[in-house]
């Protein structure tokens, strides 16, 4: 099949408003389908917050950003590049979650990355809340801990909430730190801040060897100094980006569970993958759009814009 067969639908022949929308207009298969294997990149939807532990609603991220994702067009406005003519891309749909049981729902996740994965090609996604990100990384982790960046507000490495429970949207990436998904010392979370019950999670990362940049050093230093050390952290080995919407300030991105104020504009939010370039992604995620929150669909918007860059840097990779 040409890759031809994998270029979004052009606005100049059927308007954004019209059709059954897909991520970027892009063709939808099943992963039956047969020309999955011809796929490089697979956008995937997790409409899943079971892991939510205040406001839910990031189990409508997936419908939101594809719809919001119409608005993307062919070439990137800074490098140039036209990723999918670089790379085949397809929306390989949602992950059927069942919302009624948390470890089931995991299950299901990791065994449909499992399946995607099998193809050969490299999974992008949309959630989801951030607990997400955990059985993702059981699938395209296995063979191996990989590096990680996280931008976000909160770390998500706490140990348990509600006298022991495991697994919610803030213990993520201390489950995959202790379950060899993730190498800590190729690990860095940037733009943490926020108020804080105690000091659990940093003492955790500090032991560990997990370089946490907050907030207030990312504006000290700039963002091109922070991630030129993000880059050499990460090094030339695989790594998975984890992109927490409420990174960027709820002023910009208001569709967000767990807002914190104090953070970048939308355009150091895009700036931050920009300057991902050159990095190996072997798959990535946005996470934590909840629609029920947003206004005007702004923080849609704005997360597929960030897809988009997402996959630019995967495309490029």
């Amino acid at each position: 099949m040409p890759a031809s067969d994998f270029t979004p639908v052009s606005a100049f022949d059927l308007p954004r408003f019209a059709g059954v929308p897909s991520f970027m207009r892009l063709p939808h298969l099943g992963l039956d389908d047969p020309r999955i294997a011809e796929v490089d990149i697979g956008l995937i939807g997790v409409p899943w917050d079971g892991g939510t532990t205040n406001r839910p609603g990031a189990r409508h991220g997936p419908r939101a950003l594809r719809d919001a994702s119409t608005m993307v067009r062919a070439q990137h406005p800074v490098s140039g590049l036209r990723p999918f003519e670089a790379v085949n891309c397809a929306d390989l749909g949602d992950v059927p979650p069942n919302p009624s049981n948390l470890e089931d729902s995991m299950a299901r996740i990791t065994a449909f990355y499992g399946r995607a994965l099998s193809a050969g090609l490299r999974p992008l996604t949309a959630g989801g809340d951030h607990l997400s990100s955990l059985p993702i990384l059981r699938a395209v982790a296995k063979d191996g801990p990989l590096g990680f960046i996280q931008f976000d507000s909160h770390t998500d490495l706490n140990d348990s909430y509600f006298g022991g429970e495991k697994f919610t949207h803030g213990t993520p990436f201390r489950r995959a730190v202790e379950e060899n998904l993730i190498d800590p010392a190729r690990m860095i979370q940037i733009g943490i801040r926020g108020t804080v019950g105690d000091s659990e999670d940093r003492d955790f990362a500090k032991a560990a060897g997990i370089r946490i940049v907050t907030v207030e050093e990312l504006f000290a230093r700039g963002i091109p100094d922070v991630m030129a050390e993000a880059r050499e952290i990460l090094g030339t080995r695989p790594a998975y980006l984890s992109y927490d919407i409420d990174f960027v300030d709820p002023a910009f991105a208001p569709g967000t569970g767990t807002p914190e104020v104090g953070g970048p504009t939308s355009f150091q939010a895009l700036q931050v993958v920009r300057e991902l370039a050159g990095v190996r992604l072997a798959a990535a995620d946005l996470v934590e759009v909840a629609p029920p929150f947003d206004l005007g669909s702004a923080t849609a918007w704005l997360g597929a814009s960030l897809l988009f860059e997402i996959l630019c840097v995967m495309a490029a990779g």
